[in-house]
């Protein structure tokens, strides 16, 4: 007994004109661009200036390597990024996807951000970072962290395609792998330290079209002391929750607080549940339960003396009838942050 679906693919081969041969199948990923690593690399370079314009990495892998005395920017965002065999470069990364991992490279200083970072046989960096989880070190030496501190107009967008938000660095958290008794292989750069002088802007007019700026109140991610040792035993929390203007908002509030000389210690953007709510804003968790469904939250905490009132006094004057969890006092406001931040760093794992 035959096939009827082989007699008719017969019989339609048999009715194509003679000399013509049957056109082979399309199938979609036929029609992918095809990528050319060499695009995505840079490699065995010296004393020289490079660079990718926004567009030109749109999500790939990238691999930087062997190059010696030169600047490398890469205004994009990308999947990954390696780093191997480098010795005193200049590195701007722009959002990672994954992972940043810098191997046995040598006076390098850097600005990047990422969603894991990690270095090992490596010495002498200095990183301007915005990295999601916790960095790692490992069998390095001389290794000083600072927070991130960058803008040019693509950036933020460049950050929603990595999938990173500007609320979640962890820069100062490191973790080592190898550490070795009484000596420390990282620490971090002075809280005055000027990002332009270590990382410069590039000089070649390409890449000179990119409109950067290093104003820390123009930065895309705030500027955070992070672990830095406080000035001020006074914190106070914000929550700001989820709606059209959540960053806008948390951004002002920034401005307004550090104009006005207080500190920003940390933020952290998070989804949030009832019962979550429940144990961080306690009796106030009613308040705010509708308000969780509509995406994560924006957490602020800062420092200073007075930082409680102060920030009461710029949220009523400001942003009178946008609710918001605001710390009541200077006694409760360190057990506001001590709740908050230990369920984020649960949530995510950190």
């Amino acid at each position: 007994m035959g096939c009827f679906f082989s007699k008719r693919r017969k019989a339609e081969k048999e009715s194509q004109p003679e000399g013509e041969e049957e056109r082979p199948k399309q199938y979609s990923w036929d029609q992918r661009e095809k990528v050319d690593p060499k695009d995505y690399m840079f490699s065995g370079l010296k004393d020289e200036t490079v660079g990718r314009l926004p567009g030109q990495v749109a999500g790939q892998q990238f691999l930087i390597q062997d190059c010696e005395n030169c600047n490398i920017y890469i205004f994009d965002h990308s999947a990954t990024i390696t780093i191997d065999d480098c010795a005193n470069c200049v590195i701007f990364l722009g959002p990672v996807k994954g992972s940043v991992f810098f191997r046995n490279c040598r006076d390098c200083k850097c600005t990047l951000a990422c969603q894991q970072f990690r270095v090992r046989d490596c010495r002498k960096l200095e990183v301007f970072l915005c990295c999601a989880t916790q960095p790692i070190i490992e069998s390095s030496t001389n290794i000083r962290f600072g927070c991130f501190q960058w803008y040019y107009p693509e950036l933020a967008f460049q950050f929603k395609d990595a999938g990173l938000s500007i609320f979640n660095n962890t820069w100062s958290n490191i973790h080592d792998f190898t550490p070795v008794s009484g000596e420390l292989n990282w620490s971090l750069l002075p809280e005055g330290a000027v990002v332009q002088d270590h990382v410069p802007l590039p000089a070649t007019e390409e890449l000179k079209a990119v409109r950067i700026s290093t104003e820390a109140n123009r930065s895309i991610v705030p500027v955070s002391r992070g672990q830095r040792p406080k000035s001020s035993d006074e914190s106070c929390l914000v929550v700001l929750f989820a709606g059209d203007y959540t960053i806008a908002n948390a951004r002002k509030l920034i401005d307004e607080m550090v104009g006005k000389g207080f500190f920003l210690v940390q933020t952290k953007e998070v989804s949030m549940k009832a019962e979550d709510a429940q144990r961080v804003f306690g009796e106030k968790a009613p308040d705010f339960l509708p308000l969780l469904s509509k995406g994560p939250v924006i957490a602020l905490e800062f420092s200073g003396d007075g930082a409680v009132e102060g920030c009461h006094l710029i949220v009523n004057e400001i942003f009178n009838g946008t609710k918001m969890f605001v710390s009541e006092s200077k006694e409760t406001a360190s057990g506001d942050v001590d709740s908050f931040y230990n369920f984020a760093d649960i949530q995510m794992g950190i």
